[in-house]
């Protein structure tokens, strides 16, 4: 039929592969630990030679780079839904934009890692690749900042106290609730400090 598209089969089979070796990359990860990734354990685990990787990843950092810009691209996606369904009110939204990021982040150590720390020597992501990160910060600014008479200053500390909750979590209460417990004091003492209204009863 005229006008049909016509399918790229070769195009389709190349990034079913290439998905293949991301899961299995975050498999690893997620299993033995962000850094303990090694192309000859990928190629292991989806049924290919370690030579073969290379003609769709150039080198396990190439590998590292992929998985960083699809954990930030999923994370602003995540964001833009939010956004969305954001309260019209001030403290609201920020309780709402605090939790949002804390649960993606407590959700999966080795994609907050690779997202947040540098934990991996030598790696450091590509232009294409920091894009999205950049995009969600950028959003982030802007939608906090908004919410009142908030400075460059107060955002800092704003995502330094986000950071440091997700950090504790991590290091003193994998899978507890301990940090969790006191996510609202906190954004409650942020949110006195900077002078936002208290939610109306």
């Amino acid at each position: 039929m005229l006008g049909t598209p016509t399918r790229d089969r070769k195009a389709e089979r190349r990034a079913a592969v290439r998905r293949e070796i991301l899961d299995a990359a975050w498999a690893i990860a997620r299993e033995s630990g962000l850094t303990q990734i090694t192309l000859r354990d990928v190629a292991q685990r989806i049924g290919m030679q370690a030579p073969s990787l290379y003609t769709h990843f150039d080198s396990k950092m190439a590998i590292y780079d992929a998985m960083f810009a699809e954990s930030w691209a999923a994370y602003g996606s995540t964001f833009d839904e939010l956004r969305t369904e954001l309260s019209p009110d001030p403290r609201t939204a920020l309780h709402q934009l605090f939790r949002h990021f804390y649960d993606y982040a407590i959700a999966d150590h080795p994609r907050y890692q690779l997202m947040n720390e540098r934990v991996i020597p030598g790696f450091e992501p590509s232009a294409e690749s920091y894009a999205p990160s950049q995009q969600v910060f950028a959003q982030g600014h802007s939608t906090v900042t908004g919410l009142g008479n908030i400075t460059d200053a107060d955002f800092l500390i704003f995502m330094s106290l986000l950071g440091g909750l997700v950090n504790q979590h991590f290091a003193n209460d994998p899978g507890g609730t301990r940090v969790t417990a006191v996510l609202e004091r906190a954004v409650d003492m942020w949110a006195d400090a900077v002078g936002l209204p208290p939610s109306p009863a």
